[in-house]
């Protein structure tokens, strides 16, 4: 029987809670959170010292063929080729203390000002590698987002595909219809059915660049961001220790950088706390063209300051469960999340998948953070994720059973209150 008088019934709850996630991080966050919603003041970010802040650049570029199926012997030179190597992956990855954010830069996003007076292909930014190097990509970033880039890296998808592999591969749901991407001049073959794989190195890197089946470039963001939480988890454990010769080892064999190859070991004793924040360049088509420009309002609610500012007040936000645990977790949390006094909460179960579990929003980006912080769970910003304005998702992936085990035993016999 639950207490009648409030202060005790908040107690109850965050005794109920703890129950539930365990003496972990999770629990921790979501006790914090209860205490900053009961109180009204602001909550303190731990402060991990030694851990060094840094703005850095990643892409990703193609790798280089000199002849019909035949990547180049030298995969620098840059004359005879079938094909130039534009960047076809970028993200901004800005580290402060305990936050890792992450921001997805669309590859066809226009550098500037459009001009119709000049070739829209030129004004791209995934052709200023090519035509400038790694120096024009980073100042080119650093326009589109207004931030400061510290340093940057290129790899190559032979090099990632070798990370994956040491990583002990990905595993990946196709979305219905499954994929087929077949290019006999670049020697790609990718045929994968709807459901869930288990993919070697190879096969992820091509499955991470795919569009079909996704829907646009946007979508193939949203699903990179997925994995990417995956492989973030996976250098966590043993198996990420073990692979830090592999990734180490990449400079000049796949990976050209100015970074510190000592940084990744530096920030090592850091992982288990360290939280991931992903979102997407927000941008606006060009008239006549191909290109998009950046929507900075958009920006500046989904990427800085405004976007990771924990508000004092529970936010009136509908919250919808995405079940694909296998394990029937979603009527335990969305109990969960009532006791601590979300209101709009409802359950869809759906088939296993082999996605990891995060949350996921379209704009309500504070929403989404609150919610991440209780459950110790990643946060996905992006433009297909199946939300509305107004919503945010929690997706239970093939972790949840492990990681969200003890809400079965806390609520054995809960069922959902809706299922869509």
């Amino acid at each position: 029987m639950r207490p009648a008088d409030p202060h005790r019934r908040r107690k109850y709850a965050l005794l109920r809670a703890t129950q539930i996630f365990g003496f972990s991080l999770a629990a921790l966050t979501l006790a914090g959170l209860a205490v900053l919603k009961s109180s009204g003041s602001a909550a303190s970010v731990p402060n991990l010292g030694e851990v060094p802040q840094f703005t850095v650049l990643l892409a990703g570029r193609d790798i280089v063929y000199c002849y019909y199926h035949q990547p180049c012997k030298n995969q620098d030179q840059r004359t005879g080729l079938v094909q130039t190597p534009n960047t076809d992956t970028l993200m901004v990855v800005k580290v402060s203390g305990n936050s890792v954010n992450v921001l997805n830069i669309p590859r066809d996003t226009n550098v500037g000002e459009f001009s119709y007076e000049l070739p829209p292909a030129e004004q791209k930014v995934n052709g200023k590698y090519w035509s400038g190097g790694p120096t024009a990509l980073t100042q080119a970033v650093e326009e589109i987002t207004g931030d400061r880039v510290d340093s940057y890296v290129i790899v190559r998808a032979d090099y990632v595909a070798r990370v994956i592999d040491a990583l002990g591969g990905l595993d990946v749901t196709v979305p219905k219809g499954g994929i087929e991407w077949v290019d006999k001049a670049a020697g790609v073959d990718l045929k994968l059915p709807e459901g869930n794989h288990h993919l070697d190195g190879e096969q992820a890197v091509l499955f991470l660049r795919v569009r079909k089946g996704f829907g646009d470039d946007y979508g193939r963001i949203d699903h990179q961001k997925q994995a990417l939480t995956q492989l973030a988890a996976k250098l966590k454990t043993p198996q990420g220790i073990a692979a830090l010769p592999t990734i180490l080892g990449g400079v000049g064999n796949g990976v050209e950088t100015n970074v510190d190859p000592n940084l990744l070991t530096t920030l090592l004793p850091h992982l288990s706390s360290m939280k991931l924040r992903f979102a997407t360049l927000p941008t606006n088509t060009i008239r006549h063209s191909f290109n998009l420009a950046v929507d900075r309002e958009k920006l500046a609610q989904v990427w800085g300051a405004e976007a990771t500012t924990p508000s004092a007040v529970l936010p009136d936000i509908k919250v919808t469960i995405h079940d694909a645990s296998g394990a029937g977790l979603g009527a335990g949390l969305e109990q969960a999340l009532r006791t601590l006094g979300y209101g709009r909460v409802s359950v869809v179960v759906s088939p296993k998948t082999n996605d990891a579990s995060q949350v996921f929003t379209q704009d309500d980006v504070q929403a989404a953070e609150e919610l991440a912080d209780t459950l110790g769970l990643p946060r996905l910003q992006g433009e297909r994720f199946p939300v509305d304005s107004g919503e945010v998702g929690i997706l239970l992936g093939a972790d949840a059973p492990q990681s969200l085990a003890a809400l079965r035993a806390a609520y054995p016999n809960t069922s959902p209150t809706e299922n869509k």
